[in-house]
């Protein structure tokens, strides 16, 4: 999710959810202690060098079980933010604390924005020699002379 598409879907809101990819709710007394630009300057294990610009919202909760963010608020928040930060339309990172923090992508249905999980990835597959997909063989398929390739002491693997 974007900033834009933050901002449009707070427009449309009178209460801000936040749900974590096991369904639970973040508890409705969060913080968005910070909204800011982060960026990544790195070289991934083929040696291509590579940046990464994301917006980061960081979610925090405490004891203030008074403390709401109203969607408009949260929306001027991130004007400002894009404002003094020199923010393009990013895309969203939030952290949230678990057991450690936690880092998630952002995505919006009905009334709650998800949390989604992300993955680690090689960038460099081509470089590594990893294979894009499993190829996939039948073994009932394979000719006599195949099959005996993967025979005991063939030196196949």
């Amino acid at each position: 999710m974007k900033l834009s598409e933050i901002k449009q879907a707070l427009q449309n809101l009178k209460t801000i959810a936040f749900e974590l990819p096991d369904g639970s709710l973040v508890p409705n007394h969060f913080h968005v202690t910070e909204v800011g630009k982060v960026s990544k300057h790195f070289i991934d294990c083929g040696g291509t060098v590579r940046k990464e610009e994301v917006a980061n919202f960081q979610l925090w909760e405490a004891n203030d079980y008074d403390h709401r963010l109203h969607p408009e608020k949260l929306a001027s928040i991130i004007e400002l933010s894009e404002k003094v930060l020199d923010m393009e339309d990013l895309e969203i990172e939030v952290e949230y604390q678990g057991s450690t923090i936690g880092k998630y992508g952002l995505d919006f249905e009905g009334d709650n924005f998800l949390l989604t999980t992300k993955l680690t990835d090689c960038l460099a597959k081509d470089k590594c020699g990893i294979p894009s997909e499993k190829i996939k063989v039948n073994l009932s398929h394979l000719t006599k002379e195949e099959a005996n390739s993967f025979a005991p002491g063939s030196g196949c693997c």
